[in-house]
């Protein structure tokens, strides 16, 4: 996937269920002890976007202080304020001072957990984006943007029609360039015009859908994430287990994947596992490469792994080194294997499945940090996929 970016709408006061809010904004609303903002953005990251964009208004401040310039999945999260409010549609004229790249767009109330790539390859060149369809009305008492057909990959607007917009988008950037300068709803308004210009594609998806917007389905909210989520995991170092180590890997004509990993991988992926790196970078600190090429390398690896529909969930990594050169990441840190922080960090963000969860390393740092995790751990052996399923075989 090329170069894409994320946008959240989360600038809503949720008046439907404000009783339940406790004085949050509605995606800050905790379900199972996580936000449903981190649900949202646990679904979304592993498809390895550029940046990601948070569009506020309502008590924006407790958004900005839990993602505001933080990393997920190695993704940065800017938050953008609205002043005004400027309904679902002029939140979106905030974007037009960024540097932002054809983007995703989704609802900061709603999780549809959909193949981002499949919506976006189905977009025509001469359209504007794509909708991502649901026939289901179940989970959902939205009426923006329903009664849809959809023909020959078109939508239309019929007073009959059985769809109903899932709340998934993409667009291309040059959409910002039409929204007119006021207060309006995207999907009532600006949407529903494009739709009857042929300029819009969509695809009908049955996956999981959760809209939290209304009592109704607020209620059984934290059971249905819960329910969908929870899974094991597997906790993978990276150099030394999926590519081959050749002393402080940080480009990409030094990366090379070992024996059977993308196999591997992708059976761990049929079997609905998580998959986390967890990764020791002390050459970040020792001032062998920098933190932006570790960046710029993982990057490439997920959108490589992306190619073969294998997605990292998550990339914790530790840049500290007691003896490290560069000062700022010169102390010893609960990141650093063998600590077990990274893992910490994850379990803080995701419901994991720990009995059925294992970690997968080279070195006894390794091992020590699974112990203190409570979590199985093997060492890598020359095949990696022979030994994935081997572990399978053997739970």
């Amino acid at each position: 996937m090329k170069n894409k970016d994320l946008v959240i709408l989360a600038g809503g006061k949720g008046t439907r269920i404000k009783e339940f809010l406790g004085n949050k904004p509605k995606p800050m609303v905790k379900f199972n002890n996580i936000h449903f903002l981190q649900y949202l953005v646990n679904s979304l990251s592993k498809f390895s976007f550029n940046k990601i964009y948070i569009l506020t208004g309502y008590k924006h401040k407790i958004i900005f202080r839990n993602f505001h310039n933080k990393m997920f999945n190695l993704t940065r999260v800017k938050c953008l304020n609205e002043k005004k409010v400027m309904g679902t549609g002029g939140a979106l004229l905030n974007l037009k001072k960024e540097k932002i790249n054809d983007f995703i767009l989704v609802n900061g109330d709603t999780i549809f957990d959909i193949d981002i790539n499949n919506l976006i390859n189905l977009c025509e060149k001469k359209s504007l984006g794509c909708i991502a369809l649901t026939r289901s009305k179940k989970n959902t008492n939205n009426l923006k943007l329903n009664y849809l057909s959809l023909r020959n990959n078109l939508l239309s607007n019929q007073k009959k029609g059985k769809l109903m917009n899932g709340g998934v988008y993409f667009f291309k950037k040059k959409i910002l360039n039409m929204l007119p300068k006021k207060k309006f709803s995207l999907e009532n308004d600006f949407l529903h015009d494009l739709i009857d210009k042929k300029l819009l594609n969509g695809k009908i998806y049955n996956n999981f859908f959760l809209d939290i917007g209304t009592p109704k389905y607020f209620k059984i909210s934290e059971k249905k994430l819960k329910s969908y989520f929870k899974r094991p995991a597997i906790f993978l170092d990276r150099d030394g287990v999926i590519n081959h180590d050749f002393g402080y890997v940080h480009n990409k004509k030094d990366f090379k994947f070992k024996k059977g990993v993308i196999e591997g991988l992708k059976y761990i992926s049929k079997k609905n596992y998580l998959i986390f790196l967890i990764t020791n970078q002390a050459g970040i600190a020792k001032g062998f490469f920098r933190e932006k090429d570790f960046f710029k390398l993982q990057n490439y690896i997920s959108k490589k792994l992306l190619n073969y529909n294998v997605m990292i969930n998550d990339v914790q990594y530790s840049p500290f080194h007691p003896k490290g050169r560069i000062l700022r990441f010169r102390k010893n840190s609960s990141l650093r294997k063998p600590g077990n922080q990274m893992i910490k960090n994850i379990l803080n963000k995701f419901i994991i499945d720990k009995k059925k969860s294992f970690m997968i390393g080279d070195k006894r740092s390794d091992k020590l940090c699974a112990e203190k995790s409570n979590i199985k751990f093997y060492y890598t052996k020359n095949d990696f996929s022979a030994l994935i399923k081997k572990l399978f075989n053997n739970y």
